[in-house]
């Protein structure tokens, strides 16, 4: 998924008016300034991706390219070639004119990386080199390329418990947890139901 356009949303497109939705759209304005990797976590469907969207359409980078990956959908021996590219003749069935992989494709603007705690340590690892380098190289190429990115990523699992039993890097944690954000689950907000329900009403009938 990549957009520079209008099909982002931002945080007047989110809605919620309960005092904890108020205190998450301000820490996340405030974040949208830093240029540091945010780490964001909450269950499947708290909206993750879509306050993503809010912090890179509130930042410095707001016209850059927001590229979304979804790591637990990327297929194991296709996900280098997705992530960092691949030049002509890389491998077979490798594309004539080559591809720029998710990091290129996100040069100048964000990159969310979605369900981080779904990728194996392999790929950990070479993604820590390249968020540590600020540079990536295309599979079956020499030649690096500097990066300018800003990296947004999330977790629905419980990503410190999993550093504990080592099933996921914690060089790499804390290179992706410089800023957290903890989405709660509606229930947690449930003054949020009616507002939602109105929401889905009118944006139904529209269609």
């Amino acid at each position: 998924f990549s957009t520079t356009g209008g099909g982002l949303r931002t945080f007047d497109d989110l809605v919620g008016d309960t005092s904890v939705m108020q205190a998450l759209k301000a820490m996340g304005k405030r974040f949208a300034r830093s240029r540091e990797p945010v780490l964001i976590l909450g269950e499947s469907g708290t909206g993750k991706e879509l306050f993503a969207q809010a912090i890179h359409k509130a930042s410095p980078r707001a016209n850059g390219s927001f590229i979304s990956v979804n790591c637990a959908a990327l297929p194991r021996e296709l996900a280098e070639s997705e992530l960092f590219g691949y030049v002509e003749g890389a491998f077979t069935g490798a594309g004539k004119n080559g591809m720029a992989g998710s990091f290129e494709q996100a040069n100048g603007g964000t990159i969310f990386l979605d369900e981080i705690g779904e990728m194996d340590l392999e790929l950990q690892k070479k993604i820590l080199r390249v968020l540590q380098e600020r540079v990536v190289t295309r599979i079956g190429s020499s030649q690096s390329i500097p990066l300018d990115i800003r990296v947004i990523s999330s977790t629905n699992r419980d990503i410190k418990e999993m550093v504990r039993e080592k099933t996921f890097r914690e060089d790499l944690y804390f290179r992706l947890n410089v800023i957290e954000l903890v989405i709660p689950p509606l229930c947690r907000r449930k003054e949020d139901i009616p507002i939602l329900i109105d929401y889905f009403i009118k944006r139904y009938n529209r269609s």
